[in-house]
């Protein structure tokens, strides 16, 4: 009976490069060939990365001037942390996927062993969001869910790179009127915002991108200031 099996120094489909004898089977393979006819980068693209950088590290140098502001946002949540309160935090977007990132680094860990802290993203259930979205509107989805989970002594934190967000907002306005302590992560406007915000956190930058680049290295920092201060206050034996 003949076997179908090719053989395994026998190139594979059109194109594909014989194996030379003795060769390892991990061999890195060559580098891909743009399709024919595909379009290249636009003229300038090198300066566009440069100028991309240059803007970036603008906006993380602009931090500085929040150090006050963000020190205090870490105080908030570690002090309602400590008295076994919980963080909410929700944004859309890039903002949803970074509120996902900072409770993940405090219900998890950011960069020590200690005990698990209760931080939720209110941006992750599909079902609340299109039931409370179908029922209520977009802009009720998280003051619904801050209804459902908030309780006084809880910290609430809503990010908006524009500053307006909707449902952003109308979370806050929810989470104040609860009795929970509200923290707005926005943009350089955030008018909208501070109204129903115990402390604003406006980071300034020429794009949205840019924006939320600056918007990680605050949650960042605060990570660090609030687990810093979880494994000073707790002996080893306990984390």
């Amino acid at each position: 009976m003949g076997s179908t099996m090719t053989a395994p120094d026998a190139p594979v489909g059109p194109g594909a490069r014989p194996i030379a004898a003795g060769a390892p089977d991990s061999a890195p393979a060559p580098a891909p060939v743009p399709a024919a006819g595909a379009p290249a980068l636009a003229a300038g693209a090198e300066e566009a990365v440069r100028r991309a950088v240059a803007d970036a590290v603008a906006v993380q140098r602009g931090l500085e001037a929040l150090a006050a502001e963000i020190a205090e946002a870490a105080a908030i949540c570690w002090t309602a942390l400590a008295a076994d309160r919980r963080v909410l935090v929700f944004g859309n977007g890039g903002s949803a996927a970074e509120a996902q990132h900072f409770a993940a680094e405090l219900s998890g860990r950011f960069a020590r062993e200690r005990r698990a802290l209760p931080a939720l993203a209110l941006t992750t259930d599909s079902s609340v969001l299109t039931a409370v979205g179908n029922d209520y509107g977009f802009e009720r989805v998280f003051g619904r869910q801050v209804e459902a989970f908030g309780r006084a002594g809880d910290v609430a934190v809503g990010i908006s790179t524009s500053g307006r967000s909707p449902n952003v907002v109308d979370g806050l306005r929810t989470a104040r009127a609860r009795g929970l302590t509200t923290i707005a992560v926005a943009g350089a406007s955030a008018a909208e915002m501070a109204p129903h915000a115990d402390l604003v956190l406006a980071v300034a930058g020429p794009s949205t991108a840019r924006i939320q680049e600056g918007h990680l290295t605050v949650l960042h920092v605060i990570c660090d200031l609030v687990e810093s201060a979880l494994v000073a206050s707790e002996p080893p034996a306990s984390r």
